[in-house]
């Protein structure tokens, strides 16, 4: 992938950014007319072109709009996403709905995958080494236009039985990396079908047990939004789970 200039940079970054509020193809008159790129339209055209040559975007049959590639995504959360800080009340918000269970793993994970589902609208998941799974928010996800396509929904429902392939996914990383939060974009979740999927989890650890919690959804998942939130009750739950 050649490397971008940072106009290149600023129209990707607002191209990504409403395509993860409107789910639609982006067009360069939508560019202009909602963003301050300081440049023309006919500009912010030719740039769309240089991405979608270098596969950051890629044109749907039925737009003249553009959307982000799996590739462009992954680019924007590693280099040019700006998470939002939650507030103390939502802090705050968070921890109650998960204190009272904090003696109890099964049902702080239980509650606390309800909590993360309406706190990011999306579809929340945990499991733990000893083969707990619980998943939360499945409506959500429902209400999504990419999960319109039935063959798309049916094999994340289908994955919802595997314990075995979320495991998979979640114990991939080194526990000794300083970053416990991990993002994986389009086909890092493996398969095909799942190319248009994206997942925020974090990973915890007990004296006595492992486990990682997090969001599955879209692509476009709402990164600068989920990942703080998912963040934090990974902390969250590690500070509790000293007592497990």
């Amino acid at each position: 992938m050649a490397d971008l200039t940072d106009r290149q940079l600023q129209i990707l970054k607002a191209i990504i950014d409403e395509f993860i509020n409107t789910a639609q193809p982006v067009a360069s008159e939508t560019l202009d007319k909602k963003y301050d790129l300081g440049v023309s339209p006919a500009t912010i055209r030719n740039e769309m072109v240089k991405l979608t040559d270098a596969g950051f975007l890629q044109q749907p049959h039925t737009s003249a709009g553009r959307t982000p590639t799996p590739h462009a995504l992954k680019y924007y959360v590693d280099k040019l996403m700006k998470t939002k800080e939650l507030s103390v009340n939502e802090e705050v918000n968070v921890k109650q709905k998960i204190w009272d269970y904090r003696n109890e793993m099964d049902r702080l994970l239980r509650e606390a995958t309800k909590t993360l589902a309406k706190q990011t609208n999306a579809m929340s998941l945990a499991a733990t080494n000893e083969g707990d799974f619980f998943t939360s928010g499945l409506g959500n996800i429902l209400d999504m236009p990419e999960f319109y396509d039935i063959d798309i929904t049916k094999h994340l429902l289908d994955t919802l039985d595997q314990y075995d392939y979320w495991w998979k996914i979640f114990s991939a990383f080194d526990n000794k990396e300083e970053e416990s939060l991990r993002i994986l974009v389009g086909e890092e979740l493996g398969g095909q079908l799942l190319s248009s999927c994206g997942t925020v989890f974090v990973k915890f650890n007990s004296p006595h047990h492992q486990g990682a919690i997090g969001v599955v959804g879209p692509v476009r998942l709402n990164y600068p939004r989920i990942v703080p939130i998912v963040r934090y009750m990974g902390d969250l739950i590690n500070d509790l789970a000293k007592s497990w």
